[in-house]
């Protein structure tokens, strides 16, 4: 019964209120309208938009003594959970079951480090949330809640490698439903608005003239 609704009717759900929302979320930002600038151009918003886009994967030089921890733990989190999200074996089977596309899985070994990199980073990004008092100050229960939830879905999904036991399976399953159906209400849609949002920022900038 149980897995009945969540490989069924859970899922379904899940998968609306996930898709729904975010494009809900992408065409409300996008719908909103800027006032006419008038100003006359000192460069091109064009080349401020990618260039800000591109730039922003590393800090700035004078900033990098002290966004260090965010950026080593940032990039081993993200990278190591895209590589589990879309190269882990049995999420490119799925993949496969669900679209008829599928493509080469990581091996075990990068498998294992893969999943090593991504708690290491999330946790380490966690620890140092609530120990620094600017950002303990800044973050709310949505900055602990997304954690809390992520972490909770590569848990079950690294116990459900267990295949003798489906229950593991079916309760990864939920967890994934569960974070698909808070995704678009929360701050992890930057997932999806990080590029428009540099972009944005970079061609704000750079039609005065500023290297954002």
């Amino acid at each position: 019964m149980v897995t009945q609704l969540v490989d069924g009717i859970f899922w379904d759900i899940a998968l609306v209120v996930f898709a729904v929302g975010v494009l809900w979320r992408i065409l409300s930002i996008f719908r909103v309208r800027n006032k006419t600038d008038f100003s006359e151009p000192r460069s091109s918003s064009l080349a401020g938009a990618v260039g800000a886009s591109f730039r922003r994967f590393m800090p700035r030089a004078e900033m990098r003594s002290r966004t260090r921890i965010h950026v080593v733990a940032g990039y081993m989190f993200h990278l190591g959970l895209f590589a589990l999200l879309f190269f882990a074996a049995p999420h490119v089977l799925f993949i496969k079951e669900q679209t008829g596309f599928s493509w080469t899985v990581l091996p075990y070994w990068a498998f294992i480090v893969s999943a090593q990199l991504a708690f290491t980073g999330l946790m380490l990004l966690w620890i140092h949330r609530v120990m620094h008092p600017v950002t303990r100050l800044i973050s709310d229960a949505d900055d602990h809640v997304a954690a809390l939830l992520t972490f909770v879905v590569m848990l079950t999904g690294c116990m459900a490698l267990i295949e003798q036991f489906d229950g593991l399976r079916v309760l990864h399953r939920f967890t994934v439903e569960l974070l698909m159906v808070y995704f678009p209400f929360s701050r992890l849609m930057h997932a999806f608005m990080f590029i428009p949002s540099r972009a944005f920022s970079g061609a704000w900038f750079g039609r005065r003239g500023v290297r954002a």
